[in-house]
């Protein structure tokens, strides 16, 4: 944790942080995961932390791009509809094939895509250009009369002349060895975890995908699925934090919700650590009689550890004014603590816990993307004075409209949102038409 010098007592309840001195604070203290070596498949979304050099060129020979003939390029030369090349096919190679045939004057190979080019063949000539081969049939007529060399299958007419390496993927033509195959930072997808099996590779040093445990708290809130009882409502904060964190990058570990009760949050919590890199919390921030986290974490913290500890905040935002931020446990895991409403929730997500994550896993650019777009709507949004405010939108071709109210609880709007709007802290009115910051969260 950073120290504790340089953050607010729990004393100065009254200070109200800004956004960016809160998303400061989390940056200085979360740092990357430590390097690991993992087999590739296990690699996939880690970031390398290393560059990979090719060892071997790829591909690593010259290889037939096309299923045809492997012919020497004098032999085709003016073949034609009406003047075939007749040529003496030796054998065939296919891909993976151990002693390479040998193809002469007046000889052609029967290749496969993917095969290497066969000693003396200069060219490809795609199956397509020839009668397919006259088949054994004819290869038995010929040996029955001494014109055909040992080995020869038959013959091939070719209807067609091909240049020079002609349907040959060249030893190296993707990468040579000594290249840089991929770079240190890269993120490892489908195509780069091809690429280092393709070069040899079967394990990479790599940072770990963070773990992230979520946990909702609130005796109200039922398991989807579950019968409603009197004044109880189901629990969606965790399905959308878990989701967003996998979103984000992250293995993610969703915990059902903890009822409000703080020795058995602090206990969940305790027994969570075990498998988390960063905690997640939601609900019970606030001021409020039942507000468990506060009551569960505030006190939890090492003496002998400057700026250990869970502190709780108020932040000059809307929505997601209540936030929590610390540290917890023996290796001191980063927890966030979320305000409980959905869209402050989610919003405090995008702006706080992603940007954590993505920390953790080593990335150089740890936030969403932003833009600015024309506000379209009817009326003048309003926004409270001395609050960054942040509303739901729907982004395209540099335009931006408000999708549902200014509300906390509107999840439906959230759902058909795909950027924030963000009106500064010292605006409070916005005008239809006028240029805003969009934070796209697509």
């Amino acid at each position: 944790m950073s120290s504790a010098a340089t953050r607010v007592t729990g004393q100065d309840q009254d200070h109200l942080w800004t956004v960016t001195e809160h998303l400061e604070d989390i940056l200085t203290t979360v740092h990357p995961l430590d390097p690991i070596e993992l087999q590739l498949l296990d690699a996939q979304g880690c970031v390398l932390v290393e560059d990979v050099t090719v060892p071997v060129s790829l591909p690593p020979f010259d290889n037939s791009s096309m299923d045809g003939y492997a012919v020497r390029v004098t032999d085709v030369a003016g073949a034609s509809e009406e003047f075939p090349a007749v040529l003496t096919v030796v054998g065939d190679v296919a891909a993976g094939q151990g002693e390479p045939l040998h193809v002469g004057p007046g000889e052609a190979a029967r290749i496969m895509t993917g095969a290497p080019l066969p000693p003396g063949a200069e060219t490809v000539v795609p199956v397509e250009w020839t009668d397919g081969g006259l088949g054994e049939g004819a290869a038995s007529r010929m040996r029955a009369h001494s014109t055909a060399p040992e080995g020869a299958t038959g013959q091939v007419r070719i209807h067609r002349p091909a240049p020079a390496r002609a349907h040959v993927r060249a030893e190296g033509s993707d990468v040579k060895a000594g290249d840089r195959a991929l770079e240190a930072g890269s993120v490892l997808g489908p195509p780069q975890i091809a690429l280092l099996a393709a070069i040899g590779r079967g394990t990479v040093r790599v940072r770990p995908r963070p773990r992230v445990v979520v946990l909702s708290t609130g005796s109200e809130l039922v398991q989807p699925d579950e019968q409603l009882g009197s004044g109880q409502i189901y629990d969606s904060n965790s399905f959308a934090l878990t989701a967003a964190a996998r979103d984000a990058g992250a293995i993610a570990y969703r915990v059902g919700a903890v009822a409000d009760d703080a020795e058995t949050l602090r206990s969940t919590i305790e027994d969570q650590l075990v498998r988390a890199d960063l905690l997640v919390t939601t609900g019970g921030v606030s001021v409020g009689a039942y507000d468990v986290v506060k009551e569960a974490l505030e006190s939890v913290g090492d003496e002998d550890e400057p700026g250990s500890g869970i502190e709780f905040r108020k932040l000059a935002m809307q929505p997601g004014k209540p936030q929590g931020f610390g540290s917890i446990g023996p290796d001191h895991t980063p927890l966030l603590a979320l305000p409980g409403n959905p869209v402050s929730s989610y919003v405090s997500f995008e702006l706080f816990v992603r940007p954590a994550i993505r920390t953790l896993m080593g990335l150089d650019d740890v936030h969403r993307p932003t833009t600015t777009a024309i506000l379209r709507t009817d009326k003048a949004l309003t926004s409270p004075t001395g609050r960054r405010q942040f509303l739901r939108g729907r982004y395209a071709d540099g335009e931006v409209t408000p999708v549902g109210g200014a509300g906390s609880h509107l999840i439906a709007a959230l759902a058909h949102a795909d950027a924030l709007i963000v009106v500064p802290e010292s605006v409070e009115s916005v005008e239809p038409g006028t240029e805003v910051e969009v934070v796209l969260l697509g």
